[in-house]
């Protein structure tokens, strides 16, 4: 069963978007120093700074009404694309002591990944995913994440299309690694 773990380290890598500290040395297509593609539902974000390139695969969905964003998950390979750590942003009102539970197609649900704090732009679940997590999501059509309403239990899903997603990553890769 794919696992994704809570970590610390994804907070601190991802919470600013880009981490070029621990990208590959190259240089983005035309010498550009940033660089966004958008694969299916996903976009490749890469910055380049004194020749380090830095790449996220992100999607970030807004409610269609009154434009406020629903969530957002952002995500940096790792192991040259074996595995990934990255940051899943979700709404306030949420019972942060239950956690997230996330499943990919109606696959069987994962562990329950904890929320590690809110910011002004969310309640963040730091992710690690690792390479059978990868494979799932690569062949996967949805990653769903389930948690609870705070004060009336109701369970709140949310739904992350993965149309793109393996195109994106082999970008983000191929441009900034590791």
């Amino acid at each position: 069963m794919p696992s994704i773990k809570p970590g610390l380290a994804a907070i601190a890598t991802l919470i600013f978007s880009i981490s070029v500290s621990v990208a590959q040395e190259t240089n983005l297509p035309g010498g550009a120093t940033s660089l966004n593609e958008t694969h299916g539902d996903w976009l490749v974000t890469c910055a380049a700074q004194e020749n380090i390139v830095g790449c996220t695969v992100s999607q970030v969905q807004v409610n269609n009404q009154n434009r406020q964003r629903v969530l957002t998950v952002e995500l940096r390979a790792t192991e040259r694309g074996n595995s990934a750590e990255g940051i899943l942003v979700l709404p306030f009102g949420l019972a942060l002591d239950n956690g997230v539970v996330l499943s990919i197609d109606q696959g069987t649900a994962m562990p329950a990944l904890g929320f590690s704090t809110c910011l002004p732009a969310g309640c963040l679940v730091p992710l690690i995913l690792d390479q059978a997590a990868l494979t799932a999501m690569r062949a996967g059509t949805m990653l769903k994440a389930k948690a609870v309403a705070n004060g009336n239990s109701q369970e709140v899903d949310f739904s992350i299309s993965l149309s793109g997603f393996t195109s994106a990553l082999a970008r983000a890769v191929e441009l900034g690694g590791p």
